[in-house]
């Protein structure tokens, strides 16, 4: 009798044990590590488990095979079993094809894990029972062995996505799209198809105005309601400014004014547009909404104020982990900018950055595999400087500021040549930050 093979460990294959242990299904694992993240729990939840480590192989009792968004569809494990005609899915397949109550969908390049948070602020903030977790927190399947709620939060990444079928959200959120994750997805264009899959089988969406691939997508589903950084048509969510003060709008009514926002930084004011549109959607009301707004400071590591020191700010956001991210960090500050960035650049073009940094840019302190690739890029806005680790990049950056700029850890790139992952690195920054004197 076949059985289901787990592809990959860590906290995703665990929840993938535990869903499919409560299911009473047989399965086996699989891990190319030999001592991968989740192997010692995994012997909690599944004593005895068949377990293959080290290597990559496609036992001959395989029927389906139950994906880690880690691995990737270049991996010959799966090419193998596509070849073979066996069913390859995500971990968010099988949460849909078994949630019992409505759920909202949010993907996107940037800020989706800042709207997911919001919408499950909003929900509660609303009164609903209302749980979030997908690839922020905890992972979907988990959801589903708790109480039925009101309302699921899920966040979604290209690689689960590509991956799933029969998604059918209450509401689907894109936020945006720009070229990221070209090391995993085989191009560009598979990257940017899984991220608009999200619209397909939806009931209702949000979608970007910038955006027109999004509009023609969702043009067969009767519910739509757009977002944008301009003034709103009536019923859709935008900016509008009145005796030089910024209010978050819904068409010609103004919500909140964007310095009563607890939340730092224009694409955080984005991110709280779009959670609007999503959260009128939903049903929920508008003053829980704007409590939220008015509240909730924002996620660690995501333009986070870390502290002023010297007459200089000093904003981590560490999450920024490509190119587009930064862009948009950049232009969500005021006056120059001592940039700290690097890493893993994941095969993207800092032309952009660069471009962003023109005329903003007091120095540019470089760590990482790509350092070099940035410094290239960052050529005609000079000057550049490199950097041993965290701790050194931040006390040179201290050094080359002057009063009223802001230092930014805006990496444009993954974490992980350096640490375990962006939080990591964020608190690298934040730990080198509070080390500086007075």
């Amino acid at each position: 009798m076949s059985k289901d093979l787990v592809v990959g460990l860590g906290a995703t294959g665990l929840s993938i044990a535990r869903y499919l242990r409560r299911a009473g299904l047989d399965a086996m694992f699989v891990d190319s590590r030999d001592e991968p993240p989740g192997i010692e729990q995994l012997d909690e939840v599944w004593p005895d488990a068949n377990v293959v480590l080290g290597k990559m192989t496609l036992p001959d009792d395989a029927g389906r095979l139950i994906v880690s968004p880690g691995i990737t569809d270049k991996e010959s494990l799966i090419k193998k079993a596509r070849k073979a005609g066996l069913e390859v899915v995500s971990d968010i397949e099988l949460f849909a094809r078994e949630a019992s109550a409505p759920y909202v969908a949010v993907t996107g390049s940037n800020g989706k894990s800042t709207v997911t948070t919001l919408l499950y602020h909003m929900g509660r903030a609303d009164g609903r029972n209302t749980l979030a977790g997908g690839n922020l927190g905890e992972p979907a399947l988990d959801l589903l062995n708790s109480a039925v709620p009101d309302l699921y939060v899920l966040e979604l990444s290209s690689f689960q996505l590509l991956r799933t079928e029969s998604l059918a959200p209450a509401v689907a959120v894109l936020l945006n799209v720009t070229p990221d994750h070209l090391d995993w997805h085989r191009s560009e264009k598979e990257y940017r198809d899984s991220k608009y899959s999200i619209y397909r089988g939806a009931a209702a969406a949000v979608i970007n105005r910038a955006d027109k691939r999004a509009a023609r997508e969702t043009s067969g589903i009767d519910a739509v309601i757009s977002f944008g950084m301009d003034a709103p048509a009536e019923g859709q969510y935008g900016l509008l400014e009145e005796d030089g003060v910024t209010y978050l709008a819904r068409g010609n009514t103004m919500l909140i004014a964007t310095a009563d926002m607890a939340m730092y930084g224009r694409h955080n004011q984005e991110n709280a547009l779009a959670a609007l549109a999503a959260g009128e959607l939903l049903g929920f009301s508008m003053p829980a909404m704007l409590q939220v707004l008015n509240e909730f400071p924002g996620l660690p590591h995501r333009m986070q104020f870390v502290a002023r020191k010297a007459a200089v700010d000093y904003i981590n956001d560490s999450k920024a982990t490509n190119v587009a991210a930064a862009v948009a960090s950049v232009e969500s500050v005021d006056g120059m900018i001592v940039l700290v960035a690097g890493g893993d650049g994941k095969g993207g073009d800092f032309g952009d950055l660069a471009a962003a940094l023109e005329t903003r840019l007091r120095a540019a302190v470089l760590i990482g595999t790509d350092a070099s690739r940035i410094a290239d890029a960052l050529d005609t806005v000079m000057p550049v400087y490199f950097a041993r680790d965290m701790q050194d990049a931040v006390e040179q950056a201290a050094a080359y500021a002057e009063s009223a700029d802001t230092v930014l850890l805006a990496p444009a790139c993954a974490s992980l040549d350096q640490f375990a992952n962006y939080a990591e690195r964020g608190d690298a920054f934040v730990a080198a930050v509070e080390a500086l004197p007075r």
